[in-house]
């Protein structure tokens, strides 16, 4: 399959600690845009390891499988 990258890895590695992160907050913990985060997330909701539950403001984040 696709690699993950660095930034996917933290990512991922920072929704384990808070499931309820925004986008904003990663921006700053891993080093990018928020608009790259965002990117980031939806390449890893296509790959199947990551989905949102409940809604956006709301909602959390799961980890499916690494």
């Amino acid at each position: 399959g696709e690699k993950i990258t660095k930034n996917q890895i933290l990512i991922l590695e920072n929704i384990r600690l808070d499931n309820k992160i925004s986008a904003v907050k990663l921006s700053e913990i891993v080093g990018i845009s928020s608009r790259k985060i965002e990117e980031n997330i939806k390449k890893l909701k296509q790959k199947g390891i990551l989905k949102r539950v409940g809604s956006a403001k709301g909602g959390y984040w799961e980890i499916i499988n690494e």
